[in-house]
């Protein structure tokens, strides 16, 4: 046993991530949602330049899925909100957000939004980013952004707002976008792997980490997991 893994099994892992192990992840993460759900747009490494006094072996860079839209009939009823997305057709064909042709039909209306995983030096975890705005590129106020959120979402945010989501500064893009607040997710991710230390092992739980945070924390705004993505990680412990 190398002296990482002997340190490993005397300290017990508390569900954080390094920025080195948060590349590693959110590629095999970007792996398999492109392998398993190909009717979405990829999620895309985008890499950045690194800050002043940031250690030469830390990877800089963020995940992105942008341009979704969001397709909710004009006349859905409150109670039996969900949830509809489709990749916008002319992506490919556009270099900014706002230039995009529009998918809107008469009897519904189109939300365009913009998903970002973060690394959180702070918290050592990931955290989703998102914007979300009009076909003619005029951001959403939050009230119509909580419209489109699944109804336990929508409970939860009326139970703890701006806690739960907060409007701060992208840390790579300097311009507000929406975020999930990332406290206690060190917490639940652990939880989430308790019980069987052999997935601490061989960095099961660091190449996967990002596939069993997203299948809990895509859910809040609508965007699910497939199942086929999920038994991946099932298997490969098995």
């Amino acid at each position: 046993m190398d002296l990482n893994g002997a340190i490993a099994d005397i300290i017990p892992w508390d569900g954080s991530l390094s920025s080195s192990d948060f590349f590693l992840s959110a590629r095999t993460f970007s792996e398999k949602w492109k392998m398993f759900n190909p009717s979405f747009p990829p999620w895309q490494w985008i890499p950045c330049p690194k800050q002043h006094l940031v250690a030469s072996h830390k990877v800089e860079g963020y995940l992105s899925m942008e341009n979704m839209c969001h397709i909710k009939s004009s006349e859905e009823e409150e109670s039996n909100r969900s949830l509809t997305w489709e990749e916008d057709s002319n992506d490919s064909q556009r270099e900014e957000p706002f230039d995009c042709g529009t998918l809107v039909c008469p009897e519904h209306e189109v939300n365009h939004y913009d998903f970002h995983i973060v690394y959180s030096s702070s918290y050592r975890v990931p955290v989703l980013y998102f914007r979300s705005y009009h076909s003619d590129g005029q951001l959403l106020p939050f009230n119509e952004i909580e419209k489109d959120l699944p109804c336990h979402s929508a409970k939860l945010l009326s139970e703890s707002k701006w806690t739960f989501i907060t409007h701060e500064e992208h840390p790579h893009l300097n311009r507000p976008w929406y975020k999930l607040h990332p406290c206690g997710t060190s917490e639940w991710m652990k939880l989430l792997y308790d019980g069987d230390s052999s997935l601490n092992r061989n960095g099961f739980v660091i190449e996967h980490y990002l596939v069993s945070w997203f299948s809990v924390i895509g859910q809040v705004v609508g965007l699910k997991i497939p199942l086929e993505m999920l038994d991946t990680v099932v298997s490969n412990d098995s």
